[in-house]
């Protein structure tokens, strides 16, 4: 049986201010992001390359469109991986070309403090 612990992070109106922040937790860093009002968790490793992911660049991507049609869409959802430009559903983890996925963890906000489950 895993016993986790709940873990409290950092303030949501820091997040807010920041855009992102990357905590420690134990040896684990982990990229705390709001997305769409929701606070997302993610370990900070790529599981492509072992890369700091959560340092990435936060933007959006290519929907899929019409030949020669280049529609920008998902603006702020999409964490983009700094070394190989892999790019990664932040509100899933979920790698938008492959099976790949980050590593996620529960985070819950209360009075104003993000709480983290491990």
């Amino acid at each position: 049986m895993t016993t986790k612990t709940r873990h409290d992070v950092a303030s949501l109106e820091e997040l807010r201010e920041k855009g992102r922040l990357i905590v420690q937790v134990g040896k684990a860093e982990i990229g705390l992001f709001e997305v769409d009002g929701e606070v997302r968790a993610w370990r900070n490793l790529c599981p492509h390359a072992f890369a700091p992911v959560c340092e990435g660049r936060v933007c959006g991507t290519r929907l899929a469109s019409n030949v020669y049609e280049y529609v920008y869409g998902r603006d702020q959802e999409i964490l983009r991986c700094p070394w190989h430009g892999w790019e990664f559903d932040l509100k899933t983890g979920q790698h938008l070309a492959g099976e790949q996925k980050l590593r996620g963890y529960k985070a819950e906000v209360e009075e104003g403090r993000v709480y983290i489950e491990m």
